[in-house]
C-alpha cells in the first residue's frame, strides 16, 4: 500500500482525468523518466560486455533462468495489463466488436513489425546467436585467418542489435509513459534480455581484435538504439497525444507494444534460454517471472 501511495504521488500528474476520458499531460519530468528507463534498458548491453571481460566462465544456469524470467515478465504484463488496457480503451470508444477487432489488429501489427525486422537481418549476423565467455580465453587474433570475417561479424552483430533494440525502445518508452509501475518492470525485463546481446557483440569483436575497449564500446553503443527509438516515438506521437484522440493513439500503441513484447519473448528470449542451458531452468524462470509480476501488480492495485 505504501509503495502504491508513493508511486501515485510521484506520477499523479502523468494523467489528467475528465470523467471517463483520460488525457495525457506531457510533463517534462514524465518524458525524462521514460527516457531514463529506456536508456537503462538499452545500455544494459554494456553490462553483458563487462561480464564477458570480468567473469572467467559463463554462468549458463543463471543466464537461462534470467532469460526465462524476463520472458515471463513480458508475456504476463503484455496479456494481463497492456493488452487488457488497450482493449478496454478501444471498446469504450468503438464498442465491443470493433474495439476488440482494433486491439487484435494492433497486437498482431506489433508482431509484424518486429518480424519484418527479423526478416531483414541475415541469419549469420543474428544478434541472438549465443556466445560464451570461454570463447575469448587464450585467443591470439594475429594468428587467426578469420580476423576480417570475425571483425565484420562483430560489427554487423552490433548493427543488428541496434536495429532490434529500436522497437524495444519504443515499447519501453510508451509503456513507461502509460504506466510508470509497469514501465519499471518492462525496463528491467528488457535490460536482462540485453545482457547476453552485449556478450554476443563483444565476443567476436574481441576475438578478432584483441581490444577490450573497442569490444566494450561497440557493445555499449549498440544499446543506444533504444533511447533513440524512444525519442523518435515521442517526436512522431507527440502531435497526436496532445489532441482529443490521445486515448485512441495510446490504445493503438500499447496494443502494438504487447505484440512486440510477446514476439520478443517467444522468438528470442525462450530460444536463447534453451541454447544457454537446460529447458526446464528456462521454464522455471518463465513461471517465476509471471509469479513475481502477478504478485507485484496485485499489491499495487
Amino acid at each position: 500500500m505504501l509503495a502504491k501511495i508513493l508511486l501515485h504521488d510521484a506520477f499523479h500528474h502523468l494523467f489528467v482525468n475528465f470523467g471517463n476520458k483520460t488525457e495525457l499531460y506531457m510533463d517534462t519530468s514524465n518524458i525524462l523518466y521514460a527516457l531514463l528507463l529506456t536508456a537503462f534498458a538499452g545500455l544494459s548491453t554494456g553490462i553483458g560486455s563487462a561480464i564477458a571481460f570480468l567473469a572467467r566462465s559463463t554462468n549458463t544456469k543463471l543466464l537461462t533462468v534470467s532469460l526465462g524470467f524476463s520472458a515471463g515478465v513480458m508475456i504476463y504484463i503484455s496479456f494481463v495489463e497492456i493488452f487488457a488496457e488497450a482493449k478496454e480503451s478501444f471498446i469504450g470508444n468503438f464498442g465491443d466488436f470493433y474495439g476488440t477487432l482494433y486491439t487484435i489488429s494492433g497486437f498482431f501489427g506489433g508482431m509484424l513489425l518486429i518480424a519484418l525486422i527479423d526478416k531483414f537481418i541475415p541469419t549469420i549476423e543474428n544478434p541472438h546467436e549465443m556466445h560464451s565467455i570461454e570463447e575469448m580465453q587464450g585467443k591470439n587474433p594475429k594468428d587467426s585467418a578469420r580476423y576480417k570475417k570475425l571483425y565484420r561479424m562483430g560489427i554487423l552483430t552490433a548493427l543488428a542489435v541496434a536495429i532490434h533494440n529500436f522497437p524495444e525502445g519504443i515499447a519501453t518508452f510508451m509503456t513507461a509513459l502509460n504506466d510508470p509501475t509497469v514501465g519499471i518492470a518492462i525496463a528491467i525485463a528488457i535490460a536482462i534480455h540485453n545482457i547476453p546481446e552485449g556478450i554476443a557483440v563483444s565476443v567476436p569483436i574481441y576475438y578478432a581484435t584483441g581490444n577490450r575497449k573497442k569490444a566494450f564500446l561497440y557493445s555499449f553503443l549498440s544499446g543506444l538504439a533504444e533511447p533513440v527509438g524512444a525519442v523518435l516515438a515521442y517526436l512522431l506521437l507527440f502531435p497526436f497525444l496532445t489532441t482529443g484522440n490521445s486515448q485512441i493513439v495510446f490504445a493503438s500503441t500499447m496494443a502494438a507494444v504487447a505484440g512486440i513484447m510477446v514476439f520478443i519473448s517467444l522468438d528470442e528470449l525462450l530460444p536463447s534460454a534453451e541454447e544457454y542451458g537446460e529447458h526446464h531452468w528456462g521454464i522455471y524462470g518463465l513461471i517465476g517471472g509471471m509469479v513475481v509480476m502477478a504478485v507485484s501488480l496485485l499489491l499495487l492495485n
